[in-house]
């Protein structure tokens, strides 16, 4: 009996998540140094930036695929900083909303065109087309996975 092989470079799942994690260092350097943000604290300002009503902090885990235990945190370090502010959610009690405070706001503004830039140092020497792939792509991927019809002895 033979054993299947696998060469670990080729191998998507790793390639992927390689590559995600070479951008999300380069990103976390970035927004680090620049504006003293760690990436989760990052995402909770960019979702709640496209909220400007109030989002809960379930609607940003959803959104971001970060686990409660790390928006709950972010967040909480973003309402010390005055760049989040807490209200209650009429829709549920049990629940607040996330508005971007006007500093927020500000820091918000002053990131965007640097995470452009960034987007575009990283992702420049494609075309618009290979870009449009790539993000399809990926969506198919979130989609296959969402649906969750795998498993390792059916692959």
């Amino acid at each position: 009996m033979t054993i299947a092989s696998l060469r670990l470079d080729a191998f998507l799942p790793y390639r992927l998540s390689f590559t995600t994690n070479l951008v999300s260092d380069a990103v976390a350097s970035a927004y680090e140094e620049a504006f003293g943000l760690r990436i989760p604290e990052w995402r909770v300002v960019a979702v709640v930036a496209e909220h400007p009503d109030g989002v809960t902090p379930q609607a940003i885990g959803l959104k971001t695929r970060m686990d409660k235990v790390t928006v709950s945190r972010a967040a909480s370090a973003l309402v010390d900083r005055g760049l989040l502010q807490r209200t209650p959610n009429p829709a549920d009690q049990r629940s607040h909303l996330l508005m971007l405070s006007t500093a927020g706001t500000a820091l918000y503004q002053a990131i965007v065109p640097q995470a452009l830039a960034l987007e575009e140092q990283i992702f420049g020497s494609f075309t618009q087309a290979e870009r449009a792939q790539l993000v399809a792509m990926l969506r198919r991927i979130d989609a296959i996975v969402l649906a969750g019809n795998m498993s390792a002895s059916n692959p």
